[in-house]
């Protein structure tokens, strides 16, 4: 298959939601349409012993939440589709973040009874960040939710984006009785607790008898009252303005009764972009460029306890990946060839003999790689715009078991290079500082460094309320400024100079008293 065929039929998107909106449910689904497993996991079910193919760690398991990004390959009807499952939680923003930049395009799970929530705010304004393209899907409509019409205003007031549906659902809750798909001109007919029934009812005249044959005449006069209104104030969907982020589709369903899902994904291989061209710190990269050119978005460790195993997860961008083949590490400054290049179904891994832009593969890191890293054939460019966040909780990392020192730093510089959580490191001294965004990612640390590498922590909560890293033009002025706020300095595992604030007051007071050093919120991650 030609070069040019194999990037055209390439798509790779994220999901994302709010926790508990039903993104790893829906995740499973897709899988499943697309055979790449036999029997969709119930996720929180006690008695089914199956768990959600996507959720990696034990500790997900336990609390039927994704707090690893997990990557998924399938094919559908020619395409090959590149799927990352996100973490929903809030805690884990900043992965979530990460891996936005490795896809072309998003799809937004919104819970039809709970609406737009905190979560789904940020992760939108991520993806209006970049102008990616993003497709709604409201789940849980067989639940009694809010109004169909209110859900869509509440949805473009509070994601300030415009909507286009694609299908109207006919009903909510125990009422609910299908979908009608406005693009195929189809009724979708739902019942309660059983697979999406394969044959929809093509009616391409809503005045037709057979409408109120199905779904009953007072049902059938709303439908069309609906279908009126939405064709009048919305029209054909304008695929330029999805590509560009302005519009977003949307669709009704249910995913955990499999409703609703396929008219999605026949519409998002229809419309959805092919991968797209990447920003670099030199030039624009095009995905049909003869040369490779790839980033590193994500690092995770021990994906088989048996084996510590660290698996690098790379966006191919440009050119062809090849095993075997030497491509320049460009930080590290030399070649390295890999032997077992993967791709994913959730837990299970494929030797690849090749990949192509869009693809995401996981590489076998033998501690070579950081987040942000990029391979070339020998070009030397940097992949921009992924960021390092200022922690918002920070904490002292106790070593309960001085016998086990060792295992504890190898373990910490492990998660901490998985982008997990940041380590900083007291100016002048050797207290391990541990920031996060969350709560929950201190129980992750503490949970897996038990586990994976038998080191016993315990944390001392540390009154800072944001790390600033600095620069300055005048080396002196930074080294004194280090020395006379020794308490409140530390490096970052790359050894930038930080300045970790115990409030916004003092925070503003030293930005006023230093006008010759900069302080940021963020950092470039490859600076």
């Amino acid at each position: 298959m030609s070069y040019e065929k194999e990037i055209s039929r390439r798509k790779s998107f994220a999901i994302i939601s709010h926790p508990d909106a039903g993104k790893t449910t829906l995740t499973e689904k897709l899988l499943l349409f697309g055979g790449a497993i036999q029997t969709a996991g119930a996720v929180k079910s006690n008695k089914i012993k199956k768990h959600a193919t996507s959720d990696f760690m034990e500790i997900e398991r336990q609390r039927g939440i994704s707090v690893a990004t997990s990557v998924m390959t399938f094919e559908y009807k020619d395409f090959l589709i590149n799927l990352l499952d996100t973490p929903g939680h809030k805690d884990f923003a900043e992965d979530t973040y990460r891996t936005l930049t490795a896809v072309d395009s998003v799809i937004l799970v919104v819970d039809s009874v709970n609406g737009v929530e905190d979560q789904t705010r940020r992760l939108m304004e991520v993806c209006r960040m970049r102008d990616t393209p993003v497709i709604v899907f409201i789940n849980k409509m067989d639940r009694d939710g809010k109004n169909r019409f209110d859900l869509l205003e509440e949805i473009e007031k509070e994601l300030k984006i415009d909507l286009h549906p694609m299908t109207l659902p006919i009903n909510s809750g125990k009422d609910f009785k299908g979908v009608y798909n406005l693009h195929d001109k189809n009724l979708l007919l739902f019942t309660a607790n059983t697979k999406a029934d394969e044959d929809s009812v093509e009616i391409k005249d809503l005045n037709n008898e057979i409408l109120s044959q199905k779904i009953g005449e007072s049902d059938a006069n709303t439908l069309r009252e609906d279908v009126e209104l939405v064709d009048g104030v919305y029209g054909e969907l304008n695929v330029e303005d999805y590509l560009s982020g302005k519009t977003a589709p949307v669709f009704f369903g249910s995913a955990v009764n499999n409703f609703g899902v396929k008219e999605m994904l026949d519409t998002f291989i229809r419309i959805a972009p092919n991968p797209q061209h990447r920003e670099t710190t030199t030039r624009i990269v095009e995905p049909n460029e003869e040369k490779f050119s790839g980033f590193v978005f994500k690092i995770h460790a021990n994906l088989d306890p048996k084996h510590r195993d660290r698996i690098a997860f790379l966006r191919v961008c440009s050119g062809k990946f090849e095993r075997g083949k030497y491509y320049e590490h460009v930080r590290l400054d030399k070649d390295i060839r890999f032997n077992n290049p993967y791709s994913f179904l959730a837990r299970s891994k494929d030797i690849i003999e090749d990949a192509y832009p869009g693809d995401v593969i996981g590489l076998f890191d033998t501690g070579n790689f950081k987040i942000g890293d990029t391979l070339t054939e020998g070009e030397k460019f940097y992949f921009t715009g992924i960021p390092s966040f200022s922690p918002e909780i920070f904490k002292e990392l106790v070593n309960k078991d001085p016998m086990k020192t060792k295992q504890m730093e190898k373990g910490v510089a492990q998660l901490t290079d998985e982008g997990v959580a940041q380590l900083f490191t007291q100016f002048g001294g050797n207290k391990k500082i541990i920031g996060c965004v969350g709560e929950l990612q201190f129980e992750v640390i503490q949970y897996r460094l038990l586990q994976e590498y038998g080191a016993a922590v315990e944390f001392r909560t540390l009154p800072f309320y944001k790390a600033c890293w600095l620069t300055s033009e005048s080396p002196k002025t930074l080294e004194d400024f280090l020395r006379f706020k020794q308490q409140n300095a530390a490096e970052d595992k790359d050894g930038n100079p930080v300045y970790l604030a115990q409030s916004e007051w003092f925070l503003n007071t030293e930005i006023t008293n230093n006008p010759d050093i900069q302080f940021h919120f963020t950092s470039e991650i490859h600076k």
